[in-house]
């Protein structure tokens, strides 16, 4: 994992507070405070283009819907490929939520 190198204290005490939040308004709260805007809306594209690439949607729909650089969405599919995993983690929790 990519994220190994930066394995150690600060970046435990960052995941733990992030795992420690109650509810979606805490989260805005916290990265309110932690991101810039900028971070955070990268971050959800990203989370998005995830999405859509899983649905089967194509690079031009999900560029026009995301407003995504062909680069983020060429990144994003090489980690759902051959990355650690998290975002299939991801999306299939918030997929078995749904249906809930």
């Amino acid at each position: 994992m990519q994220i190994d190198k930066l394995r150690g204290k600060q970046l435990d005490q960052l995941f733990d507070a992030i795992l420690s939040l109650k509810d979606r308004e805490e989260c805005y709260r916290f990265f309110d405070d932690i991101a810039t805007m900028g971070e955070i809306q990268s971050l959800a594209q990203r989370l998005q283009v995830a999405k859509m690439l899983t649905e089967g949607q194509t690079y031009s729909a999900i560029e026009k819907e995301t407003k995504a650089s062909t680069a983020t969405i060429s990144r994003v599919r090489r980690c759902i490929n051959y990355g650690s995993d998290g975002y299939n983690t991801v999306l299939e929790r918030m997929l078995n939520s749904e249906e809930a």
